[in-house]
């Protein structure tokens, strides 16, 4: 029987221009370029974590990634010393603490460690910019 494993997930982002995102991704993010294929496709990795950035085919601007990190407080600091697009600052939720980085296109990395002991729970920021606040009985949209 053949094996069913799963070897491995690269999320694709799509985007305007590929020099400008590799540009990002490297020089303001702290990737590493992999490999490109100028005008069409680009690998970029920081860690175990790969991306695909793929100039105006395959997907839409404004994707999210979710990416696991040691320390999203730590990243925040490195990432503001770069001029990263900080769309959410490091917020502590149920599940850790995260923030959200904006690339040039629009999509969004939400990069997420665990918890920062002592601080409370923050608003979740929607992909319209909108804040929620968790409630007893769920979450409510911010006035």
């Amino acid at each position: 029987m053949p094996s069913t494993g799963f070897e491995g997930c690269t999320p694709i982002l799509p985007v305007q221009n590929l020099i400008t995102s590799v540009d990002y991704y490297v020089n303001v993010l702290g990737f590493t370029l992999n490999w490109h294929d100028p005008g069409v496709i680009a690998s970029v990795s920081r860690g175990r974590c790969g991306l695909f950035l793929i100039e105006g085919d395959q997907g839409h601007s404004g994707t999210w990634v979710w990416i696991g990190v040691p320390n999203a407080a730590a990243l925040h600091d490195e990432y503001l010393a770069h001029g990263a697009i900080i769309r959410q600052p490091p917020t502590n939720f149920s599940w850790g603490c995260e923030m959200q980085v904006s690339d040039p296109d629009g999509n969004v990395l939400r990069m997420g460690s665990d918890r920062i002991d002592g601080k409370s729970e923050g608003p979740w920021l929607d992909m319209r910019g909108e804040r929620w606040l968790k409630a007893a009985d769920g979450w409510r949209k911010q006035t």
